[in-house]
């Protein structure tokens, strides 16, 4: 898409295909956000965010988005397949101590020695478990599951190596842990729209973390694609800027 942003006549000039908005509309912030997303990834954007001194490589409006739902599900556990840093265990155990109830447990195939380090020295260390290994394999889920009690409300982020096989195989093997209402949240179904970025890869517009969310949803009537909604909002805007499009699938049954 090709745009002229013309702040002075408050208008957004779309040349492909022509047309001429508003600037102040929901759509023209939707054209707007979209390429500020694309750009900010590209830029590394993500990567300049810490959460109570950990990097958290997410995008803040998908922190703030997921905590709320955090809020509403309470689950007893959540599980999050990729460590990183550990920036996310360390945000979801920050929110399972504000609300008084709650354990995060991280899935990592290869952890780095400095990161496991901080993690167990960090101060939210007894909320947060680590399991070694690949987050779709038979070994890991037998972990998992001996990290859940009978009876607890289970909720799970699927943040691990993003190509569409290795997300299908973690839904799979995964999927069935998930408590009734709660959810399973595939992040970074961006990648289908950042494919043709400087650091992006072509396979990417098909082999993406959503397209593995929506095959699974065809196979799979017990989970439903539902977006959180915004429980809040005075504004004009209804969509969230987001690099987790098509990732909130909640358990019905």
């Amino acid at each position: 898409m090709r745009f002229i942003v013309d702040e002075g006549a408050r208008k957004l000039i779309v040349t492909e295909p022509q047309r001429e908005l508003d600037l102040h509309t929901p759509e023209a912030f939707t054209i707007l956000s979209k390429t500020w997303l694309r750009v900010g990834w590209d830029l590394k954007y993500v990567y300049s965010f810490t959460w109570l001194g950990r990097p958290v490589i997410q995008l803040p409006e998908d922190l703030i988005r997921i905590q709320e739902l955090v809020y509403r599900v309470r689950p007893d556990v959540l599980i999050e397949t990729g460590v990183a840093h550990g920036g996310s265990l360390v945000f979801y155990a920050s929110l399972f101590r504000a609300i008084g109830r709650g354990r995060v447990v991280g899935v990592e195939i290869d952890l780095r020695p400095e990161n496991r380090k901080a993690i167990e020295a960090h101060e939210l260390a007894d909320l947060i478990q680590i399991v070694d290994g690949d987050s779709a394999a038979a070994k890991s889920r037998d972990a998992i599951c001996r990290e859940i009690r009978p009876g607890e409300t289970v909720l799970i982020v699927l943040d691990s190596k993003h190509t569409k096989d290795h997300v299908r195989a973690e839904l799979e093997s995964l999927g069935p842990l998930v408590t009734s209402g709660s959810y399973i949240v595939v992040a970074d179904g961006s990648m289908e729209f950042l494919y043709d970025l400087p650091r992006g890869n072509v396979s990417w517009k098909d082999d993406n973390p959503k397209k593995a969310a929506l095959e699974f949803l065809q196979d799979h009537p017990e989970f439903l694609l539902e977006e959180p909604g915004f429980p809040f909002n005075e504004g004009r805007i209804a969509e969230r800027v987001t690099h987790w499009p098509s990732a909130f699938l909640r358990r019905l049954a």
